[in-house]
């Protein structure tokens, strides 16, 4: 596979992509949505979040997998807490929801929590944690999912790269953010390096043997991040999302051996008033602080800058904004039968 990239303004992404989703049933709001998040994580640099994933959600659409047309159901349960069943909705569209029920309820209560069973995958989480922080308060997503990662002592997939997201805001500064799987690496990166032909680090992940391999296309299970801890962060992130509203995913999978059909997601959508410790602006204030600090920590040799969480992609961001996104031949290869299929026209020269 070619290494050669080709840039691309994220707008008219951002429109393809757009009109994919309406091609597959989708309304106007919810594909302009799904595209917007796919299209911010490439523009922060986290290209395995990125457009790479719409052959694979069209695949789904086509099957089911994905309800283009979902019901979301909301229970406002009482007090601070509502469940959302999405109807294996489009991620982003059921994470969206469920953030906005979550700033209500800390709107009225401090705290809002939002559990979402039944949804897709929905992507660079850290898009919904940052709803919550643009609106001034602090934000926690997780999303669990099927198996896909090893466990401590095996090479079977057992647990999954469940991701968290953790956002506050600043005050000059934009809102922190932490955007993270527990595995060593998500597998859209995986993807990412099979549409580049590049090899991988041979810490992330397993062939079918159980032996580190350095190919994408050997890669069978992902390692986790850090061992036990990341294995053991996305177990509970299962327990504090699937097993909180009833929605067991792990457990049944192993015990029978066949994944869920539908390929169903649950996920929690969490916002905190952060006044309720002491005056918002005076925390956002030290959330600046913290940062300028960081910034003037001696630096190792050959290190330029010293970067807060989320940092890194706010400079990824401006740069991709202005010169556009660079996608990978095998990406763009896929988005093409893609385009044909919806009788779109691909926008890369």
């Amino acid at each position: 596979m070619s290494k050669e990239f080709k840039k691309v303004k994220s707008e008219e992404l951002i429109n393809f992509a757009t009109n994919v989703f309406q091609f597959y049933g989708l309304n106007y709001n919810n594909s302009r949505l799904w595209s917007e998040v796919l299209v911010w994580a490439n523009l922060r640099g986290v290209d395995s979040h990125g457009v790479l994933r719409i052959p694979l959600y069209t695949e789904y659409l086509e099957k089911g997998i994905i309800n283009s047309d979902p019901n979301l159901r909301l229970n406002q349960l009482s007090g601070a807490i509502a469940r959302l069943d999405s109807d294996l909705a489009p991620g982003p569209v059921a994470l969206k929801k469920g953030m906005e029920v979550a700033i209500s309820k800390a709107e009225e209560f401090n705290l809002g929590w939002c559990a979402i069973s039944n949804m897709t995958h929905a992507g660079a989480v850290g898009f919904f944690s940052l709803l919550a922080s643009k609106k001034g308060f602090a934000g926690i997503v997780m999303t669990a999912s099927q198996p896909m990662m090893a466990y401590p002592g095996t090479h079977e997939n057992v647990v999954s790269t469940n991701p968290i997201a953790i956002s506050i805001p600043g005050n000059l500064n934009p809102p922190l953010l932490l955007d993270m799987s527990t595995s060593t690496v998500g597998m859209g990166k995986v993807l990412q390096a099979r549409d580049s032909g590049e090899k991988i680090p041979n810490d992330w992940g397993l062939d079918n043997r159980g032996n580190p391999t350095t190919d994408p296309n050997e890669l069978n299970v992902l390692s986790p991040l850090g061992g036990a801890k990341g294995a053991g962060l996305s177990l509970m992130i299962e327990c504090l999302t699937s097993l909180a509203v009833n929605n067991p995913i792990i457990e049944p999978v192993l015990r029978t051996g066949a994944p869920l059909s539908g390929r169903p997601i649950n996920g929690v959508a969490i916002a905190l008033d952060i006044s309720m410790f002491g005056k918002k602006d005076l925390v956002k204030k030290q959330v600046d602080d913290l940062v300028k600090q960081l910034h003037s920590v001696g630096k190792s040799e050959g290190v330029k800058n010293i970067y807060a969480p989320g940092e890194r992609g706010d400079a990824i961001k401006i740069e991709r904004q202005k010169y556009g996104i660079p996608l990978a031949m095998g990406t763009i290869q896929r988005l093409k039968v893609v385009a044909d299929n919806c009788h779109l026209t691909l926008p890369i020269d």
